[in-house]
């Protein structure tokens, strides 16, 4: 029995850590709606669209449960998407792209996105294609200049 939870505990504990490797953070001096309207301007200015923003804080507090700020940006450029759909249509699942801002248990405000080649690594095709990489580009160039 001892084995085991051992070896469950550590099977979740290595879980827990290549989960963590899918997230990227950025840290920021900046607030959380700060941040996001800064990351807003730098979509804006790649010529890509945002097609929502999601304040899950104002969500919380409609229920009567508050979080820290905490927001959501959905946008995309169908330059960098669809060469993946085209590859593989379900690339579409993870498209468009999303960043989020919150703000952590000790005040810090972070940018957070998953990375697209951890994302998408069940599609071997786009996993390893050239698209990738620019969008892994995009999403580093987007979030440094927002945090900035």
């Amino acid at each position: 029995m001892r084995n085991l939870f051992l070896t469950t505990t550590f099977l979740f504990a290595g879980a827990v850590a290549a989960m963590a490797d899918d997230i990227i953070k950025v840290e920021t001096a900046k607030s959380v709606p700060e941040a996001l309207d800064a990351l807003e301007a730098a979509v804006g200015n790649a010529g890509a669209t945002v097609f929502a923003r999601i304040d899950h804080a104002a969500g919380a507090e409609k229920v009567g449960t508050p979080i820290p700020p905490n927001q959501v940006l959905i946008f995309g450029n169908p330059a960098l998407g669809t060469p993946a759909m085209q590859i593989d249509p379900r690339a579409g699942l993870f498209l468009p792209l999303k960043v989020q801002a919150y703000e952590d248990a000790n005040g810090q405000v972070w940018l957070a996105y998953e990375d697209p080649k951890e994302t998408m690594d069940e599609l071997d095709e786009v996993e390893n294609s050239p698209v990738i990489e620019k969008m892994r580009g995009a999403l580093k160039k987007l979030t440094s200049a927002a945090a900035q």
